[in-house]
């Protein structure tokens, strides 16, 4: 990558003999259309299935989750958030499927861009600031393909654009890379609640009382610590409203990006369902499909009620600290526990709420449970350090070139 560099000298990049054109010179933007309920695709790609500032997929919902017309979309496409542009989600398809209507299915034009460059143009601050600007509407800002295809962009010469492409996938290369080692060391670090599990008051951190405690003895009450969203007639879909207050959803939780998502209830509905109103400090599950995710929801959460894929658990903070709870949580020996508690077979549920409050958590006195929080966040700081560091990189990269 180094020699690279050298040869294209970023500092001092040429770019006299480049080229302006319009962005529908630059990709073409693909249309056709899916009928989720009506479709052998098996592949869903929502918004909230891609990263920001991410060109990589990593996770996918199926055709079950959602209704509506979506967009097809094919490998090598790449899937723009059109709505909410400033957080910067572009992302490649790799297989087969259809996507959110809120995203633009666009396809390089090699004519005029490298397939394997074009990704890359998306994320950079010259397209992204052009793609806010133009963006219209005030609660949910969104791009009209009508205005994107007639704005103008500087390109490289097709010659220079595989060079330019080799050097930012060799930077998208070592991130990868680190995110791999990343994802390991999480593992080890989860690896402590086995052996605390499993060694209790003998285990490495030698906590001064051990206990296994019930979830219904770690929330605050039976009624208000612990419950699931509300099923069936009580939120339904003829209820969404295009603004008002807010419906928090899975995947805010699976992506732990609260900002996300576009269904609302009016006021009126909202007092009937205030029971179910999250909270800051509040912990939320994944209870259907992808089990077992979990978020403290953040302060300055804008108010909202959750939805029936949701367990929210409000934790007796003199038992359990809530980062000590999450980390517990999502720790491999107490995932099996969980699993053991699914149904269904095509789409993952967690059983009835009256099983799950009887599942047990090791739980030590609060000062361990702040030692093994620190020892993992101090681990994750240092797995996750170099990430950011290279991120920081491919982006300076980019915006030297575009």
């Amino acid at each position: 990558m180094t020699k690279t560099m050298q040869a294209i000298d970023l500092k001092n990049l040429d770019k006299s003999n480049w080229q302006t054109y319009r962005f529908d010179q630059i990709a073409k933007n693909i249309s056709e259309r899916v009928d989720p309920n009506n479709t052998d695709l098996k592949v869903y790609i929502g918004l909230e299935h891609i990263d920001s500032d991410s060109i990589h997929i990593k996770r996918n919902g199926t055709p079950d989750d959602v209704n509506g017309q979506k967009l097809r979309c094919y490998p090598g496409d790449v899937i723009f958030g059109r709505r909410r542009a400033y957080q910067r989600k572009a992302a490649i398809a790799t297989v087969d499927g259809f996507c959110s209507a809120h995203s633009l299915v666009l396809r390089a034009n090699t004519d005029v861009i490298d397939p394997k460059l074009f990704p890359f143009f998306m994320h950079s601050d010259a397209f992204m600031h052009r793609a806010i600007d133009i963006s219209v509407g005030s609660l949910s800002p969104t791009i009209n393909w009508g205005t994107l295809k007639h704005q103008e962009f500087l390109l490289p010469p097709k010659h220079q654009q595989a060079q330019l492409a080799e050097l930012l996938w060799a930077m998208d290369d070592v991130i990868e890379n680190r995110n791999h080692i990343s994802e390991i060391s999480e593992r080890l670090i989860k690896s402590i609640f086995f052996d605390l599990i499993n060694n209790g008051k003998k285990s490495r951190f030698k906590p001064k009382s051990f206990d296994e405690i019930t979830l219904e003895n770690l929330a605050v009450s039976s009624k208000n610590g612990l419950r699931r969203g509300p099923f069936g007639s009580a939120l339904r879909k003829e209820f969404f409203v295009d603004s008002g207050i807010k419906i928090y959803e899975q995947s805010n939780v699976i992506s732990n990006d609260f900002d996300t998502g576009d269904y609302f209830i009016a006021s009126d509905k909202f007092e009937k369902l205030k029971m179910f109103e999250i909270s800051a400090g509040d912990i939320l599950v994944s209870c259907s499909g992808t089990i077992g995710k979990v978020a403290i929801v953040p302060n300055g959460l804008k108010k909202g009620i959750m939805n029936q894929a949701l367990l929210r658990i409000r934790l007796n903070t003199n038992i359990v600290d809530h980062e000590y709870f999450k980390f517990l949580f999502e720790s491999e020996i107490m995932q099996l526990k969980l699993l053991q508690k699914t149904q269904g077979s095509a789409m993952k549920n967690l059983v009835a709420l009256k099983d799950m409050k009887k599942i047990k958590f090791p739980i030590v006195d609060k000062q361990t449970q702040e030692n093994i929080t620190s020892a993992i966040k101090s681990q994750i700081k240092i797995s996750t350090s170099p990430i950011l560091s290279s991120k920081l990189l491919q982006k300076s990269l980019i915006n030297q070139i575009f």
